[in-house]
């Protein structure tokens, strides 16, 4: 049992936070390097893949933070690298829908292989009831940093709005 107060157990639990998206972070550019792309494509990529239903440009700029411009920009470079695809939306002819597509799917899953190996590795030593804590904890504070992103979104917003004005 820990000896320290719930004071100095969320000091440590916050640095440990940051310290940890840090090497995620310099993680995810080294991966996204090593296949030629660019975090954020690398970032929609694996969203995309979790749930590989087909989304348009629109869901794609909600999904990664992104305006719909920047997003139009992203799945180019993704069609580009051979990552996506785009197809017509069958209930609205209006949109169109994008999807992950095979051509380069096993060489993402290759780059992929050794670091799940290695992130699976390093929970072995936790219990049942330990990793249920972890997962509670990354979904409470993916919820927490997606409303921060959102709320610093709109305060970006706000600032361009009265700057502009």
């Amino acid at each position: 049992m820990s000896h320290r107060n719930r004071a100095e157990l969320l000091a440590a639990v916050t640095v440990a936070a940051r310290r940890h998206h840090a090497a995620y972070t310099l993680f995810s550019q080294a991966l996204a390097d090593r296949l030629g792309l660019h975090p954020t494509d690398l970032q929609c990529v694996s969203l995309l893949g979790l749930d590989p239903r087909p989304r348009t440009t629109g869901e794609i700029a909600k999904l990664t933070g992104l305006t719909s411009g920047s997003a139009t920009r992203l799945v180019d470079r993704l069609e580009r690298a051979g990552l996506a695809g785009r197809s017509p939306d069958p209930h609205d002819r209006r949109k169109t829908l994008v999807s992950l597509t095979a051509r380069r799917a096993s060489e993402v899953d290759a780059a992929w292989d050794t670091p799940a190996k290695a992130f699976a590795a390093a929970l072995d030593d936790f219990t049942d009831d330990e990793l249920a804590v972890v997962e509670r904890y990354l979904r409470r504070t993916t919820q927490v940093g997606d409303a921060q992103a959102e709320r610093l979104r709109e305060g970006e917003e706000q600032r361009v709005t009265r700057s502009g004005a």
